[in-house]
């Protein structure tokens, strides 16, 4: 497993940042760049499960490891969706299970920069090196576009 790291500068103050990265809404639009038609199937509840499906039911589960409003999401990933179905974590899966996936918000002079920080399985790599920074991109995009 390896560590990444992806940070964006937006000019909105974090409380929109936060709502954009975990509103039903804008979150399908910024996760498009990982798969078109994205969604998650959670309460956005720390301790609660998270399903990060596509439309085809495939993705993973996860739990909200932690949560502090408008400064820090954890989410500890877990193992497979498949058509639907928690899939009992196999040899493929052990590789990569209790990977974290840490979103943080840091806000200035209203400018908030956004970190990620997350585990990534070798063979990942080069998939989020492309993918997260169009996705953060997109969540620059929303936050910038309406004001509040």
């Amino acid at each position: 497993m390896k560590k990444a790291n992806f940070k964006i500068d937006i000019k909105a103050n974090k409380e929109k940042v936060w709502n954009i990265l975990w509103n039903d809404e804008t979150y399908t639009k910024w996760t498009a760049p990982f798969c078109e038609g994205s969604y998650a199937q959670t309460d956005w509840n720390e301790g609660s499960k998270v399903l990060f499906l596509s439309p085809s039911g495939e993705g993973m589960y996860s739990t909200i490891f932690k949560k502090i409003p408008n400064d820090f999401m954890s989410f500890k990933h877990l193992g497979m969706v498949k058509e639907g179905k928690e899939i009992p974590i196999d040899d493929a899966t052990k590789k990569w299970s209790g990977a974290m996936e840490n979103y943080s918000l840091k806000e200035k002079d209203g400018l908030t920069e956004l970190i990620v920080d997350m585990d990534i399985a070798e063979d990942h790599e080069k998939y989020f090196q492309d993918s997260f920074p169009k996705a953060l991109e997109k969540v620059k995009a929303l936050a910038e576009e309406t004001k509040n």
